[in-house]
C-alpha cells in the first residue's frame, strides 16, 4: 500500500484532509475540464479519461457535492456553479425562503489503478444549510452545518472537520479497498 497514488486536485485543504488518511498521496494539478452533469460519477470519470492523457500512475479524482433537500437535490455536483453565480448567502437565502435547509454532503472519489478500470467509493453526511458563518475551510464549507452539530464545517477548522466529513468517510473507504488489494 505504499506505492504513490496522485491525487489530481488543486485545492489546498482537500489535498491535506486526504493526506491525513493516505501518506502515499502525491498531489498532481493537472487542468481537468469542468463537465456538467449531474451525475458525478461521469463527471469523475470524464477527469479521469484526460488525467490519464497527461499522467501516468494510479490516479484518484474526487467530486464533492451538495444535494439541497428543497431542490430535489439540485445542486448535486453543480454546487461550484451555483456558489460562484450567487455565493453562500445566497443558497442560505434560497433555502430559507422555501422553509428547506436540509442538505447532504457527498464525496464520491474515483481511483484508477493505471488500468483504465475505476473504482468509487462514497462517504456523504446530512446537514442543514444555515447563515454563513466561520472563518475555516472552503467552497460552502461556513453553510453546511452537519446533522447533531452546534458548528458549520468553517467553525471547525483543520483539526476538527476531518472526524465528521464525507471526504473522509470516502478516503477511509479507499484506503481499506487499497489495504484488501495488497494484502
Amino acid at each position: 500500500m505504499n506505492e504513490t497514488i496522485y491525487f489530481v486536485t488543486g485545492n489546498d485543504g482537500k489535498f491535506r484532509e486526504a493526506k491525513l488518511l493516505l501518506p502515499q498521496l502525491e498531489r498532481v494539478e493537472i487542468d481537468l475540464p469542468e463537465e456538467q452533469s449531474l451525475d458525478p460519477q461521469y463527471v469523475i470519470r470524464k477527469k479521469l479519461e484526460v488525467g490519464r492523457t497527461k499522467h501516468q500512475g494510479p490516479l484518484i479524482v474526487e467530486d464533492t457535492s451538495l444535494y439541497l433537500g428543497g431542490l430535489n437535490g439540485f445542486p448535486g455536483p453543480l454546487i461550484k456553479w451555483m456558489t460562484h453565480s450567487v455565493g453562500n448567502k445566497g443558497i442560505y437565502d434560497l433555502c430559507a425562503k422555501i422553509h428547506d435547509r436540509s442538505a447532504v454532503a457527498k464525496t464520491i472519489i474515483g481511483y484508477d489503478d493505471g488500468t483504465n478500470e475505476v473504482q468509487f467509493f462514497e462517504g456523504e453526511i446530512a446537514g442543514t444549510i444555515v447563515a454563513p458563518y466561520g472563518n475555516e475551510g472552503f467552497g460552502w464549507d461556513d453553510i453546511f452545518q452537519p446533522e447533531g452539530l452546534n458548528e458549520t464545517f468553517a467553525e471547525m477548522g483543520e483539526d476538527l472537520k476531518p472526524e465528521f466529513s464525507m471526504r473522509t468517510q470516502a478516503f477511509t473507504k479507499l484506503k481499506q479497498y487499497l489495504e484488501d488489494q495488497n494484502s
